[in-house]
């Protein structure tokens, strides 16, 4: 495994992949990896001749007074996690080498990231897409694997793929879980041990809106009802958003017809969280 910091060299190594008649599998992440990221990555092994990772803290994606300084960041653990999921090349820039001075590009994916976090987070979007064009077009992947967890961000980057053309497959895999439920995510490390147990009250409040779905109620309000009322029964939880949307173009649903994600943003101490649960009506359990 080789770690490459500069974009030259990136892409000198694509280059030779590509005359070789080699294909290239990215993960792109912003590092401190847990078991969610490896589950990326090993599915990136099995698709890939040559598995790239991208290590980058992006500080486009944060606004004023996020969370870009305080990221959880441990280089040498990354590596070694990546080195023993079969990871072959870590690509690893730093700011100045991604954004020189005088850069002017970005990238907006206009209709989904209005929605859902793009409402509390304006500008996170446009720099996720911008971040993630310019890996395409250094590492020039076959196909790229992102979790669902970040739903919004997975369907604004096949918008983007999609729009731009770009030739290769957007890959996404299920959200990788605590054992008690809790969605794994590099923030949960921002939680104490009260702000730890409190945060399930996101999974257990999905669970209980799936059991309803499931149950036979379509109407979005009282599906949503369901999950506010669990979490909001959390006096450590504050609700940033629970909304339905359409899974396809992520705008609100009042009635469940087709699939849906039931998406739910919730601070927790220090810690914003992310989850959702996909509702399908083709594929809701018979109660």
């Amino acid at each position: 495994m080789q770690t490459i910091s500069s974009i030259t060299a990136m892409q000198a190594f694509a280059r030779r992949a590509r005359a070789e008649g080699k294909t290239i599998a990215l993960v792109p992440t912003m590092g401190f990896f847990h078991q969610g990221h490896v589950s990326l990555m090993q599915e990136g092994r099995r698709r890939g001749d040559y598995l790239v990772i991208s290590i980058f803290v992006n500080p486009t994606q944060f606004g004023v007074g996020e969370d870009f300084e305080a990221y959880p960041r441990d280089m040498e653990r990354d590596q070694k996690l990546a080195q023993e999921a079969g990871v072959d090349v870590i690509f690893a820039p730093e700011a100045a080498e991604m954004y020189p001075a005088g850069y002017q590009t970005c990238v907006n994916v206009e209709g989904v990231t209005r929605n859902l976090c793009g409402i509390s987070r304006p500008t996170h979007f446009r720099g996720v897409t911008t971040v993630v064009c310019k890996l395409f077009c250094i590492v020039q992947p076959d196909c790229a694997i992102f979790g669902e967890k970040d739903f919004q961000q997975l369907v604004a980057i096949r918008q983007m793929v999609s729009d731009l053309n770009f030739d290769l497959e957007i890959v996404g895999m299920p959200i990788y879980r605590e054992e008690d439920g809790l969605a794994m995510s590099s923030r949960n490390r921002y939680l104490t041990t009260d702000e730890r147990k409190a945060a399930l009250c996101i999974i257990n409040s999905l669970k209980r809106a799936e059991a309803l779905f499931d149950a036979g109620e379509r109407e979005g309000k009282k599906i949503a009802g369901a999950v506010k009322n669990g979490i909001e029964a959390e006096p450590l939880s504050r609700i940033d958003y629970i909304k339905i949307c359409d899974a396809t173009d992520l705008e609100d649903v009042d009635q469940v017809t087709q699939r849906a994600v039931l998406a739910v943003a919730v601070n927790v101490g220090k810690a914003r969280l992310i989850d959702n649960v996909i509702l399908d009506p083709l594929s809701a359990k018979q109660i």
